[in-house]
């Protein structure tokens, strides 16, 4: 999708005539969608040159549901929905609308973009190691032990059961 800035879209809008030409001539003679010619008249009709500065990209989720509720109680399409809170593009309120129906309000909280940031080390990885003599070096020392101890145990099980099978490879 092209993005367009305010000034292309605003020479856009006062180039066009309804009287002379109409909507789906002069979206064809731009090279724009028709519908995102009527959604700039739209905006332009209800706030202006205002319309095509500052609309919201980035929407609570109190706004969204704000919008949402406007458009049921009062009927309005998207378009004229998204055009009077001067929205980016009424294709965002279509997207909030199937959100709520499929996910709930949960579905309307806004998402992380970009990339994950890096973890912070952890409180164990900066801990430093018990001192010496104290109960919890004894208590590691003892788990480690412990461990070793399994370890031998399984081993010895393992080279005895491999000592008593009764396959064995010839050369």
């Amino acid at each position: 999708m092209t993005k367009y800035t305010s000034d292309i879209k605003l020479n856009i809008i006062q180039g066009y005539n309804a009287k002379i030409i109409s909507q789906k001539e002069y979206a064809i003679q731009t090279g724009i969608p028709r519908a995102q010619l009527q959604y700039w008249l739209k905006l332009y009709e209800l706030h202006g040159e205002d319309g095509f500065k500052n609309t919201c990209t980035n929407c609570s989720t109190r706004f969204k549901l704000d919008v949402l509720n406007y458009m049921v109680q009062t009927g309005a399409s998207l378009m004229d929905t998204a055009a009077l809170f001067k929205i980016s593009s009424y294709t965002m309120v279509y997207d909030w609308q199937k959100k709520m129906e499929n996910g709930g309000l949960e579905a309307l909280e806004p998402s992380q973009k970009g990339r994950l940031f890096m973890k912070k080390k952890s409180n164990k990885e900066l801990k430093q190691p018990p001192v010496e003599g104290s109960v919890e070096a004894l208590e590691a020392r003892i788990k480690q032990l412990e461990m070793e101890n399994e370890y031998l145990k399984k081993l010895n099980a393992l080279v005895q059961n491999k000592e008593k099978s009764p396959k064995k490879t010839k050369h």
